[in-house]
């Protein structure tokens, strides 16, 4: 009769996949590089196929090698539903909700809402992972996060928008700055000749700002690139130039009057779009199921509220 798969092998396996070597994985798993690679090679040999093909730049998964991930990512959905009804039979006293946002929306996120919620259920607890829109997504993708907050994904048919309001791109200016008096939509050409900050090229801010590049055929050159909004914001409020982001990302500094975000006239600007998101198909667990349905009501992100 045959056995059962090692799902210990399994598990050196997709972590090598997620890590894209062998060497990285075994960094991750605190292993030597040979322990990784004899799972491995046990796992293929009990399986009787190759799972993935290595390269001099890591590892490439085969047909196979894409099964028994997915066979691992529905094992590990069905182990957190089994929690999930454990947990809805002792109410929302307890379990970990786990959310990967991009920094533009933590101001928001973390003010209001969170703070409401956390009085309410007093016995869940949180995890809050800032990355790109691209890491955003693939942590919602492998199930590493219940909830993604994103600003212009890219369509992805494995994923599942709850909420979707336009947030448009504007550029953010110090109060009393000259732009401040010119009649809005400011055109992408009256911004040239400034000193612009950008994200980096893996957040949709950049993306969008490439493709308004291209619509309109006026081009920048940044004097700062980041990875940070609040090194945008303070790019911004020394009067070193100008930065491009929503609106609701500078909340706070709209409201005291130190920033303003005006409006420019590029179509793909206008047309982006703040999300709230999870993979298409999974079943959350109670505690995140509820804080789904309060951020969609609570987040000014998701109101049109600034």
């Amino acid at each position: 009769m045959r056995s059962g798969i090692n799902l210990q092998r399994v598990a050196v396996f997709c972590e090598t996949v997620r890590q894209g070597s062998v060497r990285a994985a075994a960094d991750i798993l605190n292993v030597a590089p040979s322990v990784v690679s004899r799972h491995i090679a046990q796992l293929e040999k009990e399986l009787g196929m190759a799972l993935m093909e290595r390269h001099r730049r890591g590892v490439k998964v085969t047909e196979a090698g894409l099964r028994v991930l997915q066979f691992q990512q529905e094992q590990l959905a069905q182990e957190e539903a089994l929690f999930s009804e454990l947990q809805s039979l002792n109410g929302l006293h307890q379990g970990q909700v786990r959310l990967v946002v991009g920094e533009g929306f933590v101001s928001d996120l973390m003010s209001a809402p969170l703070t409401s919620f956390r009085q309410r259920y007093p016995g869940l607890s949180f995890s809050v992972r800032l990355a790109g829109t691209n890491e955003v997504l693939r942590e919602i993708l492998d199930d590493s996060a219940h909830i993604g907050l994103v600003y212009y994904p890219p369509a992805d048919p494995h994923i599942r928008v709850h909420a979707r309001v336009p947030q448009p791109l504007c550029v953010i200016v110090p109060a009393g700055h000259p732009l401040c008096d010119a009649p809005p939509p400011l055109t992408m050409a009256q911004l040239q000749g400034y000193a612009l900050a950008v994200m980096e090229d893996a957040y949709g801010t950049r993306h969008l700002l490439q493709r308004a590049e291209q619509e309109t055929q006026v081009h920048f050159q940044p004097c700062l690139t980041t990875n940070s909004i609040s090194v945008l914001r303070r790019f911004v409020l020394e009067g070193m130039g100008l930065a491009f982001l929503p609106a609701f990302s500078i909340a706070s500094e709209l409201g005291s009057g130190e920033l303003l975000a005006l409006p420019v006239a590029s179509k793909v600007l206008q047309e982006a779009e703040a999300q709230l998101i999870t993979r298409l198909g999974r079943q959350l667990p109670p505690g995140a199921q509820r804080l789904l349905q309060h951020l969609v009501r609570s987040m000014g992100a998701f109101s049109g509220g600034q």
